[in-house]
């Protein structure tokens, strides 16, 4: 089967979050599955300049946007089995940065076209054109609607929704200006949301095939209060709609061969590795007691994450003798106060503001807890990874938290693998972290419910297995 992946980012060449590990990971897990898979990507110039990566020219395409009329040149790579084309524009794509310019919407419009072109170009003659988010939404529109439309006649089209709260909305004269189409779509209501154009509704309304990142999460978009104001428009299509849970690299992240932590280990030897693990962490962030329970964060800092409601939480724990250590970056508001809960207890508070993938590693593998308390969480991957390292998430049940993370509640200790509290408030979340403190001193008990989460599978071969069902129900 020949799969098409088109998307804003992918691992391993750009990433500001999980959008590109899913594009990467499903796209190199079906590949392992013997499918033919392409992703298309935007050339930005982080990428270009990068010396890791080599490229070579393979072809140019013509795109028209109403009056621009442009040639763009093609660039092609591969990694694990997977095939990758690169669309090149200094003018859109040469910004030291992926997202956030007041012109997105035009450039992501440059990079829809390009990637149709492409496609036409090189005669892929896909099977399915996989499409993420709402940078890519209105690729299912143009191959249904646009120019060459005969051309695509067999092509079946999925779009994944990765955060709904991004919807790419546009004004109205942006469905001529940019994607070459009369207003009639917009006043039929098939690309307009809150009176705007809706990159994103316009996938939603002509893909074959909606998918979300978790189970939960599709049933939250079902319904007003959970969908940002998709809800009317995915219940139309709720029979077409599915939720898979996204998965995660567990070559990657791998506690017995990870040259990022200071002690590798298994199941078997989980307790007296994490110390060691802790001891180096500790020596880096200048903390003191290591054999206290170890809460951690690693997260974008902004209120989706919950962090309005940890600081409570926080205080109690350190009152307890606990150790925390957050690593990210995000609201600067929020950095501000983690900066002072430390410099009031530096001795049990660890920051590290900005992202540093080495130290991550580290801290999931010395870590007793991690703090995962979202307001909303499509899928999430920190909790997974902190499954992996044997590190048990605390969260609030939300999207993927709920559908991967297993309450310990005393009567399930044989599969339980962490811990979950369902409002969204600074009691339930401190209560349920002192709940899970007191776990740590039954030292039998706790070194099962961190072999559970060490078992739990969270690969992508479950996932690559139902997005392929998917794709082939469709032919």
């Amino acid at each position: 089967m020949k799969i098409v992946m088109i998307a804003s980012e992918a691992r391993p060449f750009c990433k500001t979050g999980g959008l590109a590990d899913v594009t990467y990971s499903l796209s190199k897990e079906l590949a392992s599955m013997g499918e033919d898979v392409s992703i298309i990507l935007p050339f930005y110039d982080t990428v270009r300049k990068n010396p890791k990566f080599s490229f070579s020219k393979c072809t140019d395409v013509e795109i028209r946007m109403s009056w621009r009329h442009q040639k763009l040149d093609v660039y092609e790579s591969s990694s694990d089995g997977v095939k990758y084309y690169f669309i090149n524009s200094d003018q859109y794509y040469s910004r030291g940065h992926l997202y956030g310019d007041f012109d997105d919407g035009e450039r992501f419009a440059a990079f829809c076209h390009a990637a149709k072109a492409l496609i036409i170009k090189l005669a892929m003659n896909p099977d399915i054109v996989h499409c993420h988010d709402w940078q890519t939404g209105m690729i299912p529109f143009m191959l249904k609607e646009g120019e060459n439309k005969e051309l695509f006649t067999k092509t079946k089209t999925v779009l994944t929704i990765h955060n709904p709260a991004f919807q790419g909305l546009l004004p109205q004269f942006c469905l001529g200006d940019l994607y070459n189409f009369t207003d009639d779509y917009f006043y039929n209501g098939s690309v307009r949301l809150k009176d705007q154009v809706s990159t994103l509704k316009a996938g939603i309304f002509y893909a074959d095939k909606i998918t979300t990142v978790s189970p939960t999460h599709r049933c939250e978009l079902l319904t007003p209060e959970g969908s940002m104001g998709l809800s009317g428009d995915l219940q139309l299509r709720e029979g077409d709609f599915c939720g898979f849970l996204n998965g995660i690299d567990y070559n990657e992240f791998n506690p017995g061969c990870d040259k990022n932590i200071a002690k590798e280990y298994s199941s078997n030897n989980i307790i007296t590795s994490k110390k060691e693990n802790k001891k180096k962490l500790f020596d880096m962030m200048g903390l003191k007691d290591y054999k206290r329970p170890l809460y951690s964060i690693v997260s974008r800092i902004t209120w989706q994450k919950g962090f309005d409601i940890m600081e409570p939480t926080v205080y109690e724990l350190i009152r307890r003798g606990c150790n925390v250590v957050l690593v990210g970056s995000g609201e600067y508001d929020q950095e501000q106060k983690w900066q002072d809960i430390r410099n009031r207890f530096p001795n049990n508070i660890g920051i590290y503001i900005g992202y540093n993938d080495a130290l991550a590693h580290l801290v999931y593998a010395s870590s007793d807890f991690f703090l995962m308390p979202s307001l909303f969480e499509p899928c999430g991957l920190g909790q997974m990874i902190a499954q992996r390292y044997g590190t048990l998430p605390i969260v609030r049940r939300t999207g993927g938290l709920k559908d991967s993370v297993i309450n310990f509640d005393s009567s399930n200790e044989l599969t339980s693998n962490g811990f979950g509290f369902d409002n969204y408030s600074s009691e339930d979340l401190k209560y349920t972290s002192i709940y899970a403190y007191d776990t740590w001193f039954n030292r039998k008990l706790f070194r099962r419910l961190c072999q559970n989460a060490m078992k739990t599978d969270n690969t992508w071969k479950k996932s690559a297995t139902l997005y392929l069902g998917l794709y082939k129900s469709m032919r």
